[in-house]
């Protein structure tokens, strides 16, 4: 307890990846547990960053973003979805996708409104709902195929219900929502009157199924926020480039909270996003498949070592059971797992209200070279011996 932190946010201190990477230092182990990779994305990106940086590009950009980067945005939504928004009204550029999240809710819903989002769920999240005042409801996607009761989902959604807020495809699970799942959530949001933003960061990385954005369905596009990022397409996550795209009075509302967050960030790397987003669609195609490849590489070995594998149909990551093993505590086995063979998770559990549902579950992230997920699950197959 914080004698200083305010209340709504005592449930929220130092972060399972700040704590799991803090781990990896002090043992030297593989870290398998936060979501970013261990090479640079494609050198044309990077120098374009480079370019921007000798150019001058290195005081504030504009508020909503340069020109060039929100030009880029609008193209990619056309390009690949056929939405259309207009760059200078309903784009807007934020500190990575977090800020975007972060933004909308405080932007959006306050004390008295509820949130329902899936649980597990990324941990801003939560955090986010707090900061804004407003009280998150959980609709729980139960393993192993991550489907969730369309009656848990009504009953979920009440008078006082403001937004939703959804992830897909979905970090931790992997899962990849199908249309039929996202047609409800679009039907019960229009029932309601409710506002939905999403989390599409990793629109990207889908293996199995398609990846949908709720903006495109009949209805949506008027009462949507559709969250991107730079980070997760390109492998730059520390460049902290993300959007959200939207009717152009939420994208004010998202703007007035963004602004007085960041203002702005991250100058030269916009341009460079600008031109990864250009990218032909060999590019796009060629990271999916090479990061399907590395998916099923962790998914084989970690079955390997004895763990029940859930498989993912995109993101990062990939989920176990290690009950298994003969474990039910997903929290203490992370943080023994460093000691015991020198590799980091994460416990599925900090990302559930619903402790039972998460406690025997954890996450490995395998956005890392073939070497280093090979030495990884080399090291955990000492588990079982």
């Amino acid at each position: 307890m914080n004698p200083y932190l305010v209340e709504r946010l005592q449930p929220f201190g130092t972060t399972i990846f700040a704590e799991m990477s803090a781990l990896a230092v002090e043992t030297g182990a593989i870290n398998l547990g936060q979501g970013f990779p261990d090479t640079d994305g494609p050198d044309l990106v990077k120098q374009a960053a480079v370019d921007a940086i000798r150019a001058g590009h290195n005081q504030y950009p504009p508020g909503i973003g340069i020109a060039e980067l929100r030009a880029a945005i609008r193209a990619h939504q056309q390009r690949f979805y056929g939405l259309e928004y207009d760059a200078d009204s309903e784009i807007l550029v934020t500190a990575g996708a977090t800020e975007a999240i972060a933004a909308s809710m405080l932007a959006l819903c306050g004390p008295g409104d509820e949130v329902v989002t899936f649980e597990p769920y990324y941990d801003s999240y939560a955090a986010c709902i707090a900061m804004a005042g407003a009280t998150r409801r959980v609709v729980t996607l139960r393993t192993p195929d991550y489907s969730f009761d369309p009656q848990e989902l009504r009953a979920a959604m009440t008078t006082r219900t403001k937004l939703v807020l959804l992830n897909s495809p979905h970090n931790p699970t992997g899962k990849v929502f199908t249309r039929a799942e996202l047609a409800l959530v679009a039907e019960l949001a229009q029932e309601h009157d409710l506002l939905v933003v999403t989390d599409e960061v990793y629109e990207h990385l889908v293996y199995e199924g398609e990846h949908v954005p709720m903006a495109t369905l009949p209805g949506m596009r008027d009462r949507t926020i559709t969250i991107g990022s730079g980070g997760k397409s390109f492998s730059f996550t520390g460049w902290k480039v993300g959007w959200a795209c939207g009717p152009p009075d939420l994208v004010v509302a998202v703007k007035t909270a963004k602004q007085f967050l960041t203002y702005v960030s991250s100058g030269p790397f916009q341009y460079a996003i600008a031109v990864g987003l250009q990218l032909p669609d060999a590019y796009f195609a060629e990271f999916r498949n090479e990061m399907l490849d590395k998916r099923d590489r962790l998914c084989a070995g970690l079955a390997d070592a004895g763990f029940d594998v859930i498989r993912p149909q995109g993101t990062y990551f990939v989920t176990v059971d290690i009950r298994s093993l003969g474990e039910t505590d997903g929290l203490a086995f992370c943080r023994s797992l460093p000691h015991r063979c020198g590799v980091v998770a994460v416990p599925s559990v900090v990302f559930y209200d619903d402790v039972g549902a998460g406690e025997p579950l954890v996450r490995f992230a395998c956005c890392k070279r073939a070497e280093v997920l090979d030495e990884a699950c080399t090291r955990l197959k000492s588990l079982a011996k």
